[in-house]
């Protein structure tokens, strides 16, 4: 049987192979996409210039930010309404009016409020990443076993604020880092959607190389932003499974 990891790999190859193909089909193929031979040539052109680290801290620094304060937000909000059942009605029909709309939707107020700058940009993410996460901090609570709740409070543990932290908190923790998991990928699509009106970052570099046909100057922050996220995301389940490592036990 062929190990799993060799065909992944073969795949891999395969793909690289037909994608070279593909854009020699035409004589205009390179522009409209470029070939995997192109692209390490494109990322040494962004890195010689400095375009590349520059971009990429720059998106980087509104991703952390804008998922840290939707992050804490979410939680926040999603724990309030899960415990005091009258805020949770008394915000049950705002909730339904605000959540269908995009967070994309939110561009022109992020301009009028705070101008093409970085707080935008995060102030977008923020938004995006907060309905994740509050659904998950929300539910998850919301499902804690009942009888948990009656021994905390056999125990002694009688206070709103003592079953939150000793068991509510510590029995919806799988399905909080659930959505802040989530919530790494949302984070990606909105930072670089809100640098496409003009905020510095991996998105106005793609906007701008677009502009000029530079496909292959689009595909390497394509592949930068993938990078970045599979880092983010087998760094963050690596944290998950040490936070979580007393359900294994």
């Amino acid at each position: 049987m062929i190990p799993r990891r060799l065909l992944s790999l073969s795949g891999l190859c395969i793909f690289l192979i037909l994608w070279e193909l593909v854009s020699h089909l035409s004589a205009s193929g390179h522009a409209l996409l470029p070939s995997p031979s192109q692209l390490p040539g494109a990322l040494w052109r962004e890195l010689r210039t400095g375009n590349w680290s520059s971009f990429v801290f720059s998106s980087l620094s509104h991703y952390f930010a804008g998922l840290f304060a939707g992050v804490v937000m979410g939680v926040i909000v999603g724990v309030a309404t899960a415990v005091y059942e009258p805020l949770e009605w008394g915000t049950a029909w705002i909730i339904r009016i605000i959540r269908p709309i995009p967070g994309l939707a939110w561009i022109p107020f992020a301009i009028l409020w705070f101008g093409v700058e970085e707080r935008s940009a995060i102030f977008i993410v923020a938004i995006g990443v907060f309905w994740i996460v509050y659904f998950a901090t929300h539910g998850g609570i919301r499902t804690v076993d009942r009888e948990l709740i009656e021994v905390a409070q056999a125990f002694g543990f009688k206070s709103v604020f003592q079953k939150l932290v000793k068991v509510q908190l510590p029995a919806s923790l799988p399905s909080v880092l659930v959505g802040i998991r989530t919530s790494l990928g949302q984070a990606w699509m909105a930072v670089v959607a809100a640098e496409l009106f003009g905020v510095s970052g991996l998105g106005q570099r793609m906007n701008q190389a677009s502009s000029l046909l530079a496909t292959d100057i689009v595909v390497v922050y394509m592949l930068t932003m993938a990078g970045l996220y599979a880092v983010f995301d087998v760094g963050f389940t690596v944290i998950q499974s040490r936070m979580l490592v007393w359900k294994k036990q």
